[in-house]
């Protein structure tokens, strides 16, 4: 596949620019210099833009997964990490428009495209940001929508107020964004000659909804999802899962337990799978707070980089 041009991209867009930096295999970055973005539409002013999305895949080793749970990022060219490109975009318009962060691989992109679903800090989260530019290092296209439209959780408030928060985020409404956002995806594949399944990818509160989105695609726009320490997911709507779901979660997790990530295994089938951290408890792959979760982290990106590999490169 050559260079594919999207010319079908016709959405607001505003463009920030950062440095250039290697990516740590550690998650204390600055905000201010996180990604090197590269667009063609201006840093300055909101324009409607043509974004050139896809990329071939030209044999560079980051192309590639390892597929040995011992090497973390060892095969990634430092400079393909580098060409990742990153879009402040807005899908749809009025008020059922959805501000959304694209992330674009623009040097080994892989033709595939991965949702992800960001835990109750939103989608501007440095974290959550910082973890789907590691994904997109390893080539995809990673779309994360404001889950939340402008309302995240933020740190300063007390816990007291979160349920009172968390019931201001209407189901339906979160789910007919989900819905729309992985929509728009495929149809720009579509535009492309692409007709690739998607990965999703949730954290906590992502992590439930990839359950409930799954359960509503039946297999139709998905083909592997992975959900991390999920929270309030349905027991029910395992069964009408059709693709396999890789569940990581710690041990010391009281908001996603194991024997409930289990229960999901079972209930999904498809090849579903369960990895569990000793010790540790949640957040800890994208929120790590200490060395020896860092080193944790390491560990689940390489197992996620496999199953995404194996479920949407080969697959597909």
């Amino acid at each position: 596949m050559g260079f594919v041009s999207i010319s079908s991209f016709a959405f607001s867009v505003t463009t920030t620019t950062g440095t250039s930096r290697k990516p740590s295999l550690h998650h204390h970055y600055s905000h201010s210099n996180r990604l090197h973005f590269l667009s063609k539409c201006s840093p300055l002013l909101p324009r409607k833009c043509s974004v050139n999305l896809l990329r071939s895949c030209r044999g560079n080793t980051a192309c590639r997964a390892s597929s040995s749970l011992l090497k973390i990022e060892d095969d990634i060219d430092d400079e393909a990490c580098e060409l990742v490109s990153g879009l402040e975009i807005s899908i749809g318009e009025g008020d059922d428009s959805i501000d959304a962060y694209l992330l674009k691989a623009m040097k080994n992109n892989n033709g595939t495209g991965i949702l992800l679903l960001s835990d109750i800090f939103g989608f501007e989260d440095s974290s959550t940001r910082d973890f789907a530019y590691r994904v997109a290092c390893n080539g995809y296209n990673v779309l994360i929508p404001d889950l939340f439209r402008g309302d995240p959780w933020t740190k300063n408030q007390p816990m007291t107020l979160l349920e009172q928060w968390i019931t201001k985020q209407e189901p339906q409404r979160v789910a007919k964004d989900i819905d729309t956002s992985a929509k728009w995806m495929v149809d720009e594949f579509l535009a492309a000659g692409i007709s690739k399944k998607l990965g999703i990818i949730g954290f906590c509160f992502g992590g439930g909804r990839v359950i409930d989105a799954l359960s509503r695609d039946q297999g139709a726009l998905f083909a592997a999802g992975v959900s991390f320490y999920g929270t309030r997911m349905n027991p029910s709507l395992a069964s009408s899962i059709k693709i396999p779901v890789l569940f990581i979660s710690g041990d010391d997790d009281p908001l996603c337990t194991v024997s409930v990530l289990k229960d999901f295994e079972k209930s999904i089938g498809q090849g579903s799978k369960v990895v569990i951290f000793e010790g540790r408890g949640h957040g800890f792959a994208h929120r790590p707070n200490s060395p020896e979760e860092d080193k944790d982290a390491d560990e689940a990106f390489t197992i996620i980089r496999k199953w995404l590999h194996d479920g949407l490169v080969t697959q597909n």
